[in-house]
């Protein structure tokens, strides 16, 4: 497997499409079966061997960082990037990171649920000068085609990508093993001060240096939407099951109690980490 023991988690956007009215709840703390959507993309690292992770925040970023902080096992090292323009595009979120990063990382959206095989296949597959894109060509299965990232490939070349491409043979799972030089290429395809993460990719595949991995039959959703939401706790509820997804060994009750505080803001001096917590 690629060593890649360090990543980075966006996190910094308010969230605004899922919570709906209710500003007290934080985007990575909406429950889907009973834990924090954030828990799962924790778990996922850990399993994965990442040693690092670096949350770039910015919406309410202190009750964010102290309800996270919660759900960080010793084996994990967090550290917490502040975006001060988390308004804008994601790709100002990732540049955030540009000074924290020394060698190629792992990259995730902190609202996408996966299986964890897409992680280990991603890594074992990771060219390190490159750009590589976890790549879901199951376009059937795509729950809101319509909202989706789209890709167009040729082999495991990226040609294209974009929401409003009419011409794709994929859609990107918000998951990439990413070399030091896209910072070099956000930087590149600024405009007034603003970039998005696909911005990056667009101009990298125009030189050749973006490409896809498949995921083949492994499952993932974007949980960006009430649909989406309840979507993904109908897939994941099957998967749980079947003991095919990352987070069948999950300890609900330790995502619940940060839950909690994220909504009241009640840190309590005495609470260790209750992600070693005893069930």
């Amino acid at each position: 497997m690629t060593a890649i023991s360090e990543a980075v988690i966006l996190m910094a956007g308010e969230g605004s499409r899922l919570r709906g009215f209710d500003k007290t709840l934080l985007k990575p703390f909406v429950p889907v079966l009973g834990r924090p959507l954030i828990c799962y993309t924790i778990d996922a690292l850990i399993r994965a061997g990442i040693k690092k992770a670096n949350f770039i925040v910015g919406y309410q970023s202190g009750r964010l960082i102290a309800a996270v902080k919660q759900l960080i096992p010793a084996e994990l090292e967090p550290c917490f990037i502040e975006n001060p323009n988390w308004q804008k595009q994601n790709g100002i979120s990732l540049l955030a990171a540009a000074n924290e990063l020394t060698s190629p990382f792992l990259l995730a959206m902190s609202d996408h649920l996966f299986d964890q095989s897409i992680v280990g296949l991603l890594l074992r597959n990771a060219v390190l000068d490159q750009l590589n894109l976890a790549l879901d060509r199951k376009l059937d299965s795509i729950f809101d085609v319509d909202d989706a990232m789209k890709v167009q490939t040729q082999g495991d070349r990226i040609l294209k990508i974009g929401k409003d491409l009419t011409v794709y043979d994929g859609i990107d799972t918000g998951l990439f093993v990413c070399p030091l030089d896209i910072f070099d290429y956000l930087e590149r395809v600024k405009r007034d001060g603003d970039c998005s993460l696909a911005d990056g990719v667009r101009l990298m595949a125009s030189e050749d240096k973006a490409r896809a991995v498949d995921i083949g039959d492994a499952w993932w959703q974007d949980v960006d939407t009430p649909e989406m939401l309840t979507c993904a706790q109908t897939q994941l509820r099957s998967r749980l099951a079947r003991h095919d997804i990352l987070t069948a060994t999950a300890r609900p009750d330790r995502g619940n109690r940060a839950e909690n505080q994220a909504r009241t803001g009640n840190n309590h001096p005495k609470m260790k980490d209750p992600l070693g917590q005893a069930e």
